[in-house]
């Protein structure tokens, strides 16, 4: 993998075609899922199942025709196995908290929103920096820290409950919300911010209630559709990191995390 740090003016590309332009300005994590993409939609023309006629767009959004033919190549790329029985049975066994039915939690959070034309990175500052701040509060006061950052700190209109949210389930939040919440022990202000499709969130569970676990049998399918999606995004990263080795790659780091494209 050839890779090139562009001039300031300069644009990102992959062999040569441009990622973004002159004025737009992309995230990290944006810039390199457009590099995926240009990757894989490359790879299906050097393939045969894209005609040369399919030119990329300038904010990278892939044509009909390329998303399909990028579902071939993949498809005929990326060999996965189904996961055998004890595979299923050990994976089961290990969590069986993610396999019940009927958990519930007491929640209440800050949410720190992502909107256009925010600053991305002064707004994680300062919601880790709540983070720290309220995981030293003990809850001993009617207005404690958690509170009255939420009531101040908030966009969500739960700010003027001190950030509750009551009880929740598995089916009342986003999914990228509940996977935080649900299936783990923790009580108490999550170490950690919290990332959903609405922003960064400071967590914490005030209390829990088990669910209800369920027999192997019972969720055989989605035990085994969940191991099959574990092997499918550990060929696609195999299969993207191949293809970058063998790129011109100008102003995007393909290895700094990985990409939301594999998420």
């Amino acid at each position: 993998m050839q890779i090139t740090t562009p001039d300031k003016a300069e644009i990102a590309s992959i062999n040569g075609v441009a990622l973004n332009t002159v004025d737009e300005t992309l995230s990290a994590d944006d810039l390199r899922q457009r590099a995926c993409s240009e990757l894989l939609r490359q790879a299906a023309s050097a393939q045969g199942l894209l005609s040369d006629r399919d030119m990329p767009t300038t904010d990278g959004v892939l044509s009909e025709e390329a998303s399909s033919a990028i579902e071939a190549l993949l498809e005929q790329s990326l060999a996965i196995p189904e996961p055998s029985e004890e595979a299923c049975r050990r994976h089961h066994a290990a969590n069986q908290a993610v396999y019940s039915t009927g958990e519930r939690v007491n929640v209440r959070h800050i949410l720190f929103a992502v909107t256009q034309g925010v600053d991305v990175v002064a707004l994680r500052n300062r919601a880790e920096t709540t983070l720290l701040d309220v995981r030293c509060h003990d809850g001993s006061n009617v207005e404690d820290g958690f509170s009255k950052a939420a009531r101040t700190l908030s966009n969500c209109p739960s700010g003027a409950e001190g950030g509750s949210l009551g009880w929740l389930t598995t089916a009342d939040c986003a999914p990228e919300f509940a996977k935080e919440l649900f299936g783990h022990a923790e009580v108490g202000v999550l170490p950690r911010l919290v990332h959903s499709r609405f922003g960064l969130h400071v967590v914490e569970v005030l209390a829990r209630e088990p669910g209800q676990e369920q027999s192997f049998d019972s969720v055989r399918g989605a035990v085994a559709m969940a191991l099959r999606q574990k092997t499918y995004v550990t060929a696609l990263r195999q299969y993207l990191s191949l293809l970058a080795g063998e790129a011109a790659i100008v102003g995007v780091d393909l290895d700094a995390s990985d990409s939301p494209l594999v998420q």
